[in-house]
């Protein structure tokens, strides 16, 4: 593949784990980058990381009062965007009560979905500047049922967004009573899907909206993606960790799911229209990056279309507040 001319690149979840490590491979490459931190440390220690262009917006994506504002500031600057990358996620494994966010809303589907549709809202005037634009969204493959790490627990399943039409508040986005970490996270991961499947019926296929499934990646410091569930449940995780890494082989690194990022950015091959790729387990410890199919629930239209419509109207009763 031939070297990509240089973009600019908003990336969320920049500052560790696979986006940091995208991050590093798209400043080497020369992109112009903006990577969203929730404060001013972590944002100086992710710069002094990276080369080339690259700049950090403070923006805590548990308040979308603070992700609004930098939206603001982003369309006032009126500079073009190349590549909208909605990949920041959290996961509260084993959580049995929900946390909420600045808005009173569950805080898994606050900064995994809501926070990154009401950018995907608001930025898309810079997104139609640019002459060949695209938006990556990193999912994942537990949105699936049928998927090996889909069956581990409660599935994935929105049903009618009975919680989600009931507004602030809900512990689950189905309406069921209680709340299941694991569940919550799966269900964020389908909104991803989803979101994607409603942009691109949004935007009449014009650019390319990719969901990606990275794979599991389990970092070997405190810090990552399960950094919440490292915390929670030292001795389990280390656990799970240790078999699944190390044992069974199953997990990628953080350095090559992030290659795998900047490469969905980067690849001219990939059309306008919906795209959903998987970095497959294919052998002992090798993995593979192809396109594959989702969930059945990931791809109903009607479904995509009321839970961006619902998230919309929560969005704006929330910031009207």
């Amino acid at each position: 593949m031939a070297d990509p001319a240089s973009q600019r690149v908003l990336l969320t979840g920049g500052n560790s784990g696979v986006g940091f490590e995208a991050a590093k491979v798209l400043s080497v490459q020369g992109h112009e980058l903006t990577i969203l931190c929730r404060n001013q440390a972590t944002a100086d220690q992710t710069l002094s990381q990276l080369t080339g262009s690259s700049r950090a917006l403070i923006c805590d994506l548990a308040d979308l009062d603070a992700v609004d504002a930098v939206c603001a500031q982003l369309l006032e600057s009126g500079t073009a965007l190349d590549a909208l990358v909605l990949n920041a996620g959290l996961q509260y494994a084993g959580a049995s009560e929900a946390q909420f966010s600045a808005q009173g809303i569950e805080l898994t589907f606050a900064v995994n979905q809501l926070a990154h549709q009401l950018m995907a809202m608001r930025l898309l005037p810079l997104l139609r500047k640019a002459a060949r634009p695209r938006v990556v969204i990193t999912a994942s493959e537990v949105h699936n049922p049928s998927s090996g790490a889909g069956k581990v627990g409660k599935s994935a399943d929105l049903g009618e967004l009975e919680g989600l039409r009931a507004g602030a508040g809900f512990a689950m986005l189905n309406g069921s009573p209680g709340f299941d970490g694991n569940k919550a996270y799966k269900d964020s991961k389908l909104c991803n899907v989803l979101m994607a499947r409603e942009l691109v019926r949004q935007l009449d296929g014009v650019m390319p909206v990719i969901a990606w499934s990275p794979g599991l990646v389990i970092t070997r410091n405190s810090g990552g993606f399960f950094r919440y569930n490292k915390r929670g449940n030292p001795l389990g995780m280390g656990v799970f960790a240790f078999v699944a890494r190390d044992l069974l082989r199953i997990t990628e690194s953080p350095e090559n799911a992030g290659r795998l990022l900047a490469q969905l950015v980067n690849d001219p091959e990939i059309t306008p229209g919906f795209s959903y790729f998987t970095n497959k387990v294919v052998s002992f410890g090798g993995h593979r990056l192809e396109p594959t199919d989702t969930s059945v629930e990931g791809a109903d239209l009607r479904k995509a279309e009321e839970l961006w419509q619902l998230s919309e109207q929560l969005i704006g009763h929330s910031l009207s507040r």
